[in-house]
């Protein structure tokens, strides 16, 4: 019986080791046995087998290096491929192609040139070895001293080598450095003196700005989500219950054929015109107009104006020949073109507004050329103005037809989801005044002529009627559940123009307006919200933030240190408020880091139109129609649709046996259809001679690829904060180093307009 051993001692080891030689002639591998000493272990590790296994992991080092320099080089390639092939967005013709962009272009590449030189002496200063504390002393002879103290060996120094011949001297440190170093030790005192004095102040207020921004926007979601759990919402008076709901609607034919029939007697269906201004839209009019002409409303209370300020003479004949054909269905619709586009939109609805049978309608419903209503939009609207002699405006929400087409329609999904459910139900509950959308709404025709009707002096005339409404004391009202189809719009380019517009037309607004505001009789408390909230605070605080805090504040600090911005600022607060702006639009959730990056790349933009609008430079009183794509339903609304007729009944059969009522409507509808036919070849005809007509042209090869576009701002600020982002590694700053990376990265591909291109 072997004896037992203690469990803190160690176990008598016994037997003989035995060693395998293996075929590989590199290695020698003994195994362990009993009572072998570890110094014989350490003995069987053959010099042979680490060199191979060094060489093994350098190979695969050497490998992933190429492999990441081989992707490196090619996304380079692509990059300058893009570029050659490219053409500057702001020199086409109806680009915003001004002085104030080009001001802002050349002052972002000096910016950039700067940095490029401050990354070079900075880079250089750090591998001479000149680190200094990241936080300065604030006393200057401080540091001095500490520059110029000679190191501590030569205080040791006998007394007779201290006092040297008048022909010798000790050298100070700053001749053994050099004029470099005394010329980084001047930027330093400069640095800390001036810039970042100057750059600490400016991010304090930008921050306070900040925090305000982002307490009204806390307090805009809690009123939201009170609004939901109590369910308060503007509902139908009880006295129009002669308006059926949803659902229960009559048909468009039933309305045709008994126009005053005795069942809508008790109904309240006053005179409606309904206006749709377009301009040279043809991929969404045809859409747009049969949507408009299915409305559910009496034909004889109903007049649809199809206002057509297209130049394009191929569009005009298109536009005519559809109005053509929905009259000849009986629907009142007829077609105005106006010769000169004076006054853009604004002017197209104050023309068609001076037609004189106007005066026998009470409202007006307003519809662009992408817009689709239901055909129980004005059932769900028109109501409401019944009981309620002070309200002017009733406003729908829009839907989108495309949401999910890319990225960008993805995106600005998020922000006008947020800009319907947040800001404009809450300020419509609680003030009675929010902007006026432009489109499906319906006005009071007696609010807009009190108010002095449409105004050409700003690119929003649509916030400019509904601010002086609003000082005139007529009311809002947004219906929420209520919601039109429209579509976004799906390139960079044009989201990029619609923004400026709307970015710089408040700017000029406000401008105008603030006379007014003081002089008219609404109640202190709502100039205040008008001045503080609707124009300073939403208008014009939040692109002035966003652009100076994140891509000129922020870069600054990787070269000036002492002036470093907080984290929270950079990280948590953005976050906070990008999770606050999806909560409309949950199913959004995953694009909340691309949605942050891209907000701050559009503040670029943003700031630009608001600068041109508050200084009425020449690119806010531009108008550019914004591009549609003239989709009628979007991806998942086709699988939708296609698995419904997947599973629906077949459809009925034609028999021989009808009646007589049977064949004479057949004979109608045939009618009908041939005179739509015969419009449609005139209208061909027409183009066919205009085409004969026209000088001919060399056709271009369809083999040809249309040349991208970039955007120079965008891409001098990708740069910026590219280098801004090497800077930070020298600071060993992670979490800006990672922002700026990522933040240079979306400015990039934006600036080569990747961001709207098509997504799988």
């Amino acid at each position: 019986m072997a004896p037992p051993s203690s469990w803190w001692g160690s176990e008598e080891q016994r037997g003989t080791p035995v060693v395998v030689k293996m075929d590989n002639p590199y290695s020698l591998v003994e195994i362990d046995g009993p009572g072998m000493p570890p110094s014989d272990k350490a003995r069987g590790k053959n010099a042979k087998q680490f060199t191979w296994v060094l060489l093994l992991r350098a190979h695969r080092a050497v490998g992933c290096v190429a492999w990441l320099a081989g992707g490196f080089w090619g996304v380079l390639g692509a990059v300058n491929r893009r570029v050659r092939r490219s053409r500057d967005a702001d020199d086409e013709p109806d680009a915003e192609a001004s002085g104030r962009g080009r001001v802002m272009l050349r002052f972002l590449s000096a910016f950039l040139l700067l940095s490029l030189a401050m990354l070079a002496f900075e880079t250089v200063a750090h591998l001479k070895g000149w680190q200094f504390p990241q936080h300065l002393p604030g006393n200057l002879q401080e540091l001095e001293e500490q520059l110029q103290h000679l190191p501590e060996h030569l205080r040791h120094l006998p007394e007779n080598l201290r006092h040297l011949p008048d022909h010798l001297r000790v050298p100070e440190r700053q001749e053994i450095q050099g004029w470099l170093h005394r010329a980084y030790v001047a930027w330093l005192e400069f640095r800390v003196d001036y810039i970042a004095w100057a750059i600490q102040k400016l991010s304090s207020f930008c921050i306070l700005l900040f925090m305000v921004q982002s307490v009204d926007r806390i307090v805009q979601c809690l009123a939201c989500f009170w609004i939901k759990i109590r369910g308060i919402k503007p509902r139908i008076p009880a006295a129009s219950s002669g308006i059926k709901p949803r659902g229960t609607a009559r048909k468009s034919a039933d309305v045709e054929n008994n126009g005053d029939a005795d069942d809508d007697a008790d109904g309240y269906f006053p005179m409606v015109l309904i206006q749709m201004p377009m301009c040279n839209e043809k991929e969404v009019y045809e859409t747009s107009i049969s949507h408009v002409c299915e409305l559910d409303w009496p034909r004889d209370r109903l007049l649809i104006q199809v206002l057509d300020d297209s130049d394009d003479e191929v569009c005009q004949m298109l536009i005519k020949a559809e109005v053509t054909k929905w009259s000849q269905r009986g629907v009142n619709v007829i077609y105005r073109h106006r010769l000169s586009r004076t006054g853009y939109k604004a002017g197209n609805l104050k023309s068609a507004m001076a037609c004189d049978y106007v005066k026998d309608y009470e409202f007006v419903a307003i519809f662009d050329a992408d817009f689709q209503p239901n055909p129980d939009f004005l059932k769900l609207t028109v109501p409401h103005f019944k009981e309620d002699p002070e309200l002017g405006l009733v406003q729908a929400r829009w839907s989108f037809v495309n949401k999910d087409e890319n990225l960008l329609t993805r995106l600005q999904n998020i922000n006008l989801c947020f800009h319907f459910e947040v800001e404009q139900q809450v300020s419509g509950v609680y003030l009675n005044f929010f902007g006026f959308n432009g489109t499906a709404g319906v006005w009071r025709i007696k609010a807009l002529e009190d108010s002095g009707g449409w105004m050409e002096r700003t690119t929003v005339e649509d916030m400019d009627i509904a601010v002086r409404a609003h000082l005139n004391g007529w009311k809002f009202i947004f219906l929420n559940d209520v919601k039109v189809l429209c579509e976004l719009p799906e390139s960079y380019q044009a989201y990029r123009k619609q923004q400026h517009r709307w970015h710089s037309g408040p700017m000029q607004l406000f401008r105008l307006c603030i006379p007014a505001i003081f002089r008219s009789k609404i109640p202190f408390w709502k100039k205040a919200n008008l001045v503080m909230l609707f124009f300073l605070l939403r208008k014009l605080v939040l692109p002035f933030y966003s652009f100076t805090l994140f891509c000129v504040i922020l870069p600054l600090t990787m070269f000036v240190p002492e002036a470093e911005l907080p984290v929270w600022v950079i990280c948590y607060i953005p976050v906070l408020m990008s999770l606050l702006n999806i909560m409309p639009a949950p199913k959004s959730f995953p694009f909340i880091i691309p949605y942050l990056l891209f907000e701050n790349t559009m503040s670029v933009t943003k700031f630009n139109a608001m600068v041109s609008g508050l200084f009425q430079l020449g690119s806010s009183y531009e108008w550019i129609v914004t591009k549609k794509a003239g989709r009628t339903s979007s991806a998942s609304d086709i699988l939708a649709l296609a698995e419904a007729d997947a599973h629906a009944p077949p459809p009925a059969k034609l028999v021989r046996g009808v009646s007589e009522g049977g064949l004479q409507e057949w004979g109608r509808l045939r009618e009908q259809e041939a005179a739509e036919w015969a419009n449609k070849e005139d209208a061909a005809a027409a183009l066919a001679a205009a085409a004969a007509a026209a000088p001919a042209t060399p056709k271009k090869s369809s083999k040809a690829k249309k040349p991208n576009r970039i955007f120079k701002k965008e891409l001098a600020l990708a740069c910026l904060l590219l280098t801004a982002a090497t800077r930070s590694l020298l600071s060993k700053q992670g979490l800006h180093f990672y922002f700026l990376l990522f933040q240079g990265v979306t400015f990039l591909a934006v600036g080569l307009d990747l961001i709207g291109e098509q997504v799988s």
